[in-house]
Formats: structure tokens, sequence, C-alpha cells
């Protein structure tokens, strides 16, 4: 057998072993699909979700019930979601003064800022990439996207490379230190199957937050998107991020 045959046959094999990975990744976490949610159609929605700055005021509502309800480490280093504070001086707005104490989960202290300096809230989680660069590296097909575009990871198959952790340009995932699997936000996969909103998004005192699908035309996030600027974090990248801001300022990096 010649060598570029030998090496055709090698990445093919690999390519079959990947999209087999995946597709028993997915068949896992739909397993339970008839008891938990009945009536949910996967291939019938398409999840983004809009976080508008103007609206956030850094309570940290949000990440303190992401932690109740996905049962997020306790620890201050592990968050499915957090919130930073950017802190800008208008004449030098590259260099931003950007803090998230305990990722915001207590909130943040007052501050006082001169007449040329501004400050706002950034809400962050998992942008839920259509192109995800995660799902690209995982070797063995543990983290995915489902056809409802949400990006999911299956824990029975993860081997805690940390190779997702790494390629995520987003610095959304972490190791779990209990279960040393990768973990990160599901956009509460377990309960808008079931008609539920996010616990970030149900909590939000201000509406900063709201989930869409891009697949109902009937949804509101239709016309917000035509009535409203929106940007994504690290366009640059070409993720196909579905976490879209409005009122995102230029220094957010």
């Amino acid at each position: 057998m010649d060598e570029s045959r030998r090496t055709f046959l090698a990445q093919a094999g690999q390519w079959i072993l990947l999209t087999g990975a995946a597709s028993v990744a997915w068949d896992a976490i739909v397993a339970g699909a008839p008891e938990t949610a009945p009536n949910y159609d996967v291939t019938a929605h398409w999840w983004a979700i809009l976080i508008d700055i103007d609206k956030c005021i850094g309570c940290g509502t949000c990440v303190r019930s992401c932690k109740t309800e996905n049962d997020v480490p306790l620890e201050p280093e592990y968050f499915r979601t957090w919130v930073e504070r950017y802190i800008v001086n208008v004449e030098d707005p590259d260099h931003p003064f950007v803090e998230a104490p305990n990722g915001g989960y207590d909130g943040f202290a007052d501050v006082t800022v001169g007449p040329n300096a501004k400050t706002f809230f950034v809400p962050k989680m998992c942008n839920h990439c259509a192109d995800s660069p995660c799902v690209q590296v995982c070797p063995v097909g543990a983290t995915f996207v489902s056809p409802d575009g949400v990006v999911l990871i299956d824990k029975d198959r993860c081997l805690g490379c940390r190779y997702c952790i790494q390629a995520c340009p987003y610095g959304t995932r972490f190791l779990d230190p209990r279960t040393h699997t990768a973990d990160k936000c599901t956009l509460c996969y377990h309960r808008i199957t079931k008609g539920l909103l996010p616990a970030c998004v149900e909590t939000c005192p201000t509406g900063a937050r709201q989930i869409g699908d891009l697949k109902n035309p009937n949804d509101p996030i239709h016309e917000y998107l035509r009535t409203h600027t929106v940007q994504v974090l690290k366009p640059q990248m070409a993720t196909g991020a579905k976490a879209y801001y409005h009122g995102l300022d230029g220094s957010v990096r």
C-alpha cells in the first residue's frame, strides 16, 4: 500500500470514529427524552440568547441562580456564567479596567469614576457557536452541537483532556473538580426542552437576558434583531456565536 493511500485510510478512519462518537453522545443525551420532555422536537428549534448591556445592573442574580440550578461548584473560580464590570477612560478606550470579583456572584461595590470615564456590566457565558472550536478539537466527540443548536457535553465520554477548555476563545469552560470532566453553560437544556426559561433568564430582574428560538418565526427575537444593532464577542474568530449583545462597547474583549 502506498503512503498516500495509507494516510487517506487513516484519516478516514479517524473521521468515522469521531462522527460515530458524536452520534453516540447525542443518543446518550436524548435517551431519557420521552420521559423528561415527551413533546420536545429537537429539529424544530435553533436556540440563541440576547444580552442587553444597557439593562444589566451587575446584581449577580444570574450567577447565583445558575450555580444553584446547575449544581456548579461553589469555589469562586468555577462559573457557567459570570458578570464583568468595565471601567473605561473615554480617552483611552483600548485599555479598560475589568473586574469580576467572585464572578459577580455577590454583585459589585459602588464605584465613583471621573468625568472622562464610564462603567458598565457585561454578562458572559458559552456562546453556543454554530462552528464551535471546542467541538472541533474534542478527540472523542464528547462535546457536540445538538440538532437544536446547543453545545453540549456527554460527561460519560469526556476524558478530561482539557482540549476544549483551551480551544474556547471565550474562556467559558472549566474542568469540574468533582468529576474531572469539562463543564459549561448548557442554556439550562433540561429546562428549555420542557418549555421553561434558563435560570439566568428567568431570574434577571431587569430582563437583560432573553432566550430566543431562531427557527420560530413568531419568536420576538426576530423583531428585536430587525430593530436593534447587535454584536457578538470576538467576531474575528468566525465561530458562528449565538450570544447576541446589544449595546456592546468597543472596549469589550
